[in-house]
């Protein structure tokens, strides 16, 4: 849903309004017209930023506190190295298959909703990443969510806006709109790292990837604490 107003997208980023309003008449940031508003919506928002480069700041992230963290949810998942696929499609097939689905889930089904979340528009969003995920989470009837994160054998065209083949795919299972939210936002933070990212790329050992995932994830809830406490921004 679309809820965030042209000045809160500027606070949220630190920028001027007049800069939101140069992305907008640019066409450069997602944003819906509802009369003669300019609405954001928050998911948009935080993928247009992880995939422009812009800092996400916390507040901007949302999701709220959770006792499920990414690092659960991707252990949960599993983390499957040369995963095999010469296409988008072929391997999102092979993440269908991948031993961390969740039991109980379909995976024909699960292969069908990801290839059909492709033709509604690319889930890569630019640095060699990409977040798959079923346009309505509640249809896998999950109870916990779940991440699986797929590093393919060889870089595949995901028809990224920026160009780049993507080489790590998270793909989000999640039981509501919400628990989806929350894990997107927290990836969309943690993946600002350079070091997760120089995880990622030289295909780390699980146990390192999940620590640094970790550390980003208490990164992100130390800021949230510091910028809800008036007298620790004050010091």
């Amino acid at each position: 849903m679309a809820d965030l107003s042209v000045r809160e997208v500027a606070r949220l980023l630190g920028v001027a309004e007049k800069t939101v309003w140069q992305w907008v008449r640019a066409g450069e940031i997602p944003h819906t017209r509802l009369r003669e508003e300019i609405l954001f919506n928050r998911v948009e928002l935080q993928q247009w930023a992880l995939r422009s480069g812009h800092p996400l700041p916390p507040e901007a992230a949302g999701g709220g506190a959770s006792s499920e963290t990414l690092a659960d949810a991707i252990a949960r998942g599993g983390i499957a190295r040369d995963v095999p696929g010469g296409t988008r499609e072929e391997v999102l097939s092979a993440v269908a298959a991948l031993p961390g689905v969740p039991a109980g889930v379909d995976r024909a089904l699960l292969r069908a909703l990801l290839v059909a979340g492709e033709r509604f528009g690319s889930t890569a969003l630019g640095g060699g990443f990409a977040f798959p995920h079923p346009r309505d989470p509640q249809v896998l009837g999950l109870s916990v969510p779940t991440v699986l994160l797929a590093l393919p054998e060889r870089p595949v065209d995901f028809q990224a806006l920026d160009g780049q083949p993507v080489t790590a795919i998270f793909t989000i299972l999640s039981p509501t709109v919400q628990a989806h939210l929350a894990i997107l936002s927290r990836l969309a933070y943690v993946l600002h790292d350079q070091e997760l990212r120089r995880l990622l790329a030289a295909r780390a050992p699980d146990a390192a990837i999940l620590e640094r995932v970790r550390a980003g994830e208490a990164a992100l809830a130390a800021e949230r604490a510091r910028r809800s406490d008036p007298e620790e921004g004050e010091a």
